[in-house]
């Protein structure tokens, strides 16, 4: 995107430049650049895979609903046509982009007492500003690969010959079918309009505090399983820290957060988010339609997704911890 800068500053309305563009993050979807010029940066989304501009709509909602909630977070802004997404010529590789305010700060420290507090908060009111959701979650969030999907894959990895095929088969042979047995449709009753993708690195902490990131997921969901999913990753995963998983909850639990916890059942979507994002990835490692860069991206995401599956038996422990609360 590089020879696109002085496009998006136009379609944007951004002034005059010259304007320059630089790399700074990869995400699974995403690629985010630095658009700097003579005055402010902007953040860059160039989208990798294609764009739902219904999805887009629902981001720019919800953020807006929830900054007069006081939650933190870039501006989306519109193109001059007032469309929060634009397309880029096909000279400059035809991507679909976002354009949001650039936000100067470092990852959210979750093992500060004061981000979890924030974050506790944060979750809250973000469940409040969303209740009353009528639409049903994605499949993402609700259904994962059964073992035809898995084996049917593994096969296509293991004719690749990719160095972790042995591994993926092992994982296939143990957690897959376990964490599958407690992927099921979420509650109707429970359904709120939410962020979806509530990570310490979607969050910077600035100048002014934190600030909430990457809102391209932002749809339907189960308050009870966000909210299980999010306190395992916040308090450290399978090694995770008690005290902080304990403090965020209570957190959430004095800002008004409705969800409870109610076993591993509670983490449904964790297991599915987690089961279909290591799929998704081995497809594309072998994807032979996809660049080589996203089949290289790819493979390394199966490599740390396969070291970070939730382990059923710590999950099962921060259920029962959680459950006071």
């Amino acid at each position: 995107m590089h020879d696109a800068a002085d496009f998006v500053a136009e379609i944007y309305g951004l002034g005059a430049g010259p304007w320059a563009a630089v790399p700074v993050a990869r995400g699974a979807l995403g690629q985010i650049w630095k658009l700097s010029g003579d005055g402010p940066s902007w953040a860059v989304k160039e989208l990798l895979f294609g764009c739902e501009e219904e999805q887009v709509r629902r981001e720019a909602a919800l953020r807006q609903a929830t900054e007069e909630l006081g939650i933190a977070s870039p501006r989306l802004m519109p193109n001059r046509d007032g469309a929060y997404v634009s397309q880029l010529a096909s000279s400059s590789g035809g991507s679909y982009v976002k354009l949001y305010d650039w936000i100067d700060g470092t990852e959210a420290d979750a093992s500060d007492p004061d981000v979890l507090d924030w974050f506790g908060r944060t979750m809250a009111l973000l469940h409040q500003a969303g209740a009353g959701a009528r639409e049903q979650p994605g499949s993402w969030y609700e259904r994962c690969p059964q073992e035809a999907d898995w084996e049917k894959l593994h096969q296509r990895v293991h004719d690749a010959g990719l160095p972790w095929a042995a591994e993926l088969g092992r994982f296939i042979d143990t957690s897959a079918a376990e964490l599958a047995h407690w992927v099921s449709p979420a509650d109707p009753g429970d359904l709120v309009t939410s962020h979806l993708d509530l990570r310490p690195q979607n969050v910077l902490v600035g100048p002014e505090g934190p600030v909430l990131l990457d809102w391209d997921n932002a749809g339907t969901t189960s308050a009870e399983r966000e909210f299980a999913r999010a306190v395992y990753v916040w308090s450290g995963g399978d090694q995770g820290n008690l005290e902080s998983a304990l403090r965020l909850a209570r957190a959430y639990r004095s800002a008004g957060g409705r969800a409870v916890i109610a076993g591993p059942q509670s983490f449904s979507m964790l297991f599915a988010t987690d089961l279909n994002y290591l799929h998704v990835q081995a497809e594309c490692a072998v994807d032979p339609t996809v660049t080589p860069a996203q089949r290289a991206f790819a493979s390394d995401q199966v490599v740390a997704s396969l070291r970070s599956v939730p382990d059923l038996a710590a999950v099962s422990r921060l259920a029962r911890a959680l459950e006071a609360v």
